[in-house]
């Protein structure tokens, strides 16, 4: 296959969750694989970092728009900016997650679990809605939503977290075979423990840490950047013949 077919030049993609860990590092493989990137996050202060960050490393295009994906008017408002300043929108990444809760499932307080399903399933759902009618009027896009390895295997103390991401998983199929017909492709990626500040828990407690190490077979926890890759061949006509596919980068995890 072409190493042209991994290029994103001219494309317009949306990273949600975008001003830091694994959805920083996917906007910045993105700008440097020639697309114009928006990263979504809830404060405009760290996308402004983040968006400066990209743009000045990479000598391309990073732009950092706020929108609480929590919230409909907000997701309708990104995506009416969207259309007035790109006219089209070619890539999603459906980043942004919630997890407000550590702990036993039957403990959890119904404003967490409300929480946890608003971000993760109502957010995504939405944004997969928004993007899924601008990408069927263009007639192709890609749509890339990233789960977990816990929507395959429950992780610890994560439960309604976990249901979330399973939830994720089968939505990206339920999407990729409505909108295949458009040459719209929905796909998900599942990583497994990465070091982010979202999954500071469970890396920064030592027995949190040696419950799980000792099921991953590489024996360490994962990168940012090492998500880059699959997200860029997802993205990119690289894949043109996948959708509705889940892709797990856990270290070997649920082997």
């Amino acid at each position: 296959m072409p190493l042209a077919d991994f290029s994103l030049e001219s494309k317009v993609a949306l990273v949600t969750g975008g001003s830091r860990g694994i959805g920083e590092a996917i906007a910045r493989g993105f700008v440097e694989q020639g697309a114009t990137v928006i990263i979504a996050s809830r404060k405009q202060a760290d996308l402004d970092v983040a968006a400066q960050s990209i743009s000045e490393d990479t000598g391309g295009m990073c732009v950092g728009w706020a929108c609480h994906t929590g919230t409909p008017e907000h997701i309708q408002a990104l995506f009416a900016k969207i259309k007035a300043e790109y006219g089209r929108l070619d890539i999603l990444v459906n980043n942004a997650a919630a997890n407000p809760y550590f702990g036993p499932s039957i403990d959890i307080e119904l404003p967490a679990f409300d929480k946890t399903f608003e971000v993760n399933v109502r957010g995504y759902f939405l944004m997969c809605q928004e993007a899924g009618r601008m990408m069927v009027e263009q007639n192709s896009g890609s749509i890339i939503n990233v789960a977990s390895v816990a929507g395959l295997r429950p992780g610890l103390m994560q439960g309604v977290y976990s249901m979330t991401k399973a939830t994720v998983i089968s939505m990206s199929k339920v999407f990729a075979q409505e909108l295949g017909s458009a040459n719209v492709r929905v796909n998900t990626i599942c990583p497994g423990v990465v070091e982010t500040k979202f999954a500071s828990t469970l890396v920064d407690t030592p027995e949190i840490y040696e419950s799980f190490i000792k099921d991953v077979p590489l024996n360490r926890h994962a990168q940012p950047p090492e998500m880059v890759g699959l997200a860029v061949y997802l993205a990119s006509e690289a894949s043109s013949y996948t959708t509705g596919s889940t892709f797990v980068s856990d270290g070997g995890l649920i082997i």
